[in-house]
């Protein structure tokens, strides 16, 4: 019989909650709006997934917490591979509906920082509201540079997927910070998604062509910014709430706040037309008379359109509100959930 540790808890036991809580982490990864680290407080966590990340990064290995962690991270690993595709088809296909549901996702997280703020039951000071306006608007700058260029910019370059690891990384260090819902305001949503998805075939068709390619474009640039997430921005996020704890969650809630001008449902993708510049390239007719990329000579697919906006329905705009309060619903029971955890 394994032997109960100071914490109650039986090494078989806590890797369980590691694959269970790692298994919900990457459903959360997937989906922009839930925090991987509230997923984490549900199943009761979070504590020592922060313990052991903090005791790796700094080379002190105990086999409990590394047991804990890598179970976690493969489980992670496992959901993202099995459900990336689905995922990236659904936003792909249905994107006003998705993009609603990530809106009451999203705003769902704001009462969980909000509680973090006022933890001490203190009144907000003028720096937590500086900073939640900095945050805000902010992230209103950033949806205004997607709307201007949108299509224009490549975002599958070495220094965007790097990023959106990193970003990815460091958002599972503090609950209500949504990993998914950065990768989509950075723009590297569904390309990321679809890169793991082509990854997929790669391996199940046994093409080492085909994986070297994805693995160079998206692998090892998204891996690598993991890395570096976790042992560095996730740590600077850890001294920085230890430090300037109320500006911080000011300025992550403005960021929360503010993502909902970037997820705006009602838009959908738009086949360019011959001549077009996207992604950095220009569109042309290929041999088979579909759309390429000039310079590449890849097939333009449809997750590879420039978005546009739309007039909605009225049958839309009520789906649509009723999406937004599901999913706001939906972020406050895991959170109830995973505060109750946290209490017991």
């Amino acid at each position: 019989m394994a032997q109960a540790h100071a914490d109650g808890e039986s090494l078989p036991v806590l890797v369980a909650r590691g694959v269970v809580g790692g298994i919900l982490m990457g459903l959360a990864n997937l989906v922009p709006g839930i925090s991987g680290g509230t997923m984490l407080l549900a199943v009761g966590i979070y504590p020592q997934f922060i313990e052991a990340i903090g005791q790796v990064t700094t080379f002190r290995f105990c086999s409990r917490a590394v047991l804990m962690l890598v179970s976690v991270v493969l489980a992670a690993l496992v959901a993202v591979v099995a459900l990336a595709g689905p995922v990236k088809d659904l936003v792909v296909e249905h994107r006003w509906v998705m993009y609603s549901l990530f809106i009451g996702l999203t705003i769902g997280g704001a009462p969980v920082v909000w509680r973090l703020i006022r933890q001490d039951a203190a009144a907000p000071g003028r720096g937590v509201w500086v900073a939640a306006v900095l945050g805000f608007l902010a992230m209103t700058l950033l949806a205004w540079f997607q709307v201007q260029n949108a299509g224009g910019v490549n975002r599958e370059g070495f220094g965007m997927m790097f990023s959106a690891g990193a970003a990815g990384a460091a958002a599972m260090i503090l609950p209500g910070v949504s990993g998914g819902y950065l990768l989509l305001v950075l723009g590297v949503y569904v390309p990321l998604l679809s890169g793991i998805e082509q990854a997929k075939e790669a391996v199940g068709g046994q093409d080492i062509g085909a994986l070297t390619e994805v693995g160079l474009r998206v692998i090892v640039p998204v891996g690598l910014g993991v890395v570096v997430g976790v042992v560095m921005i996730s740590n600077l996020l850890r001294f920085m709430l230890a430090r300037f704890e109320k500006w911080t969650l000011g300025l992550l809630l403005g960021l929360l706040l503010g993502a909902v001008i970037g997820l705006w449902p009602f838009q959908t993708g738009v086949e360019p037309s011959p001549g077009a510049w996207l992604k950095g390239q220009a569109v042309q007719v290929g041999d088979s008379r579909t759309l390429v990329f000039a310079e590449s000579g890849k097939s333009v697919d449809p997750e590879d359109y420039p978005t546009q906006f739309f007039r909605p329905t009225f049958f839309q705009i009520g789906s649509g509100a009723g999406l937004i309060v599901t999913g706001f619903l939906t972020t406050l029971l895991i959170d109830r959930i995973g505060g109750r955890r946290q209490s017991d």
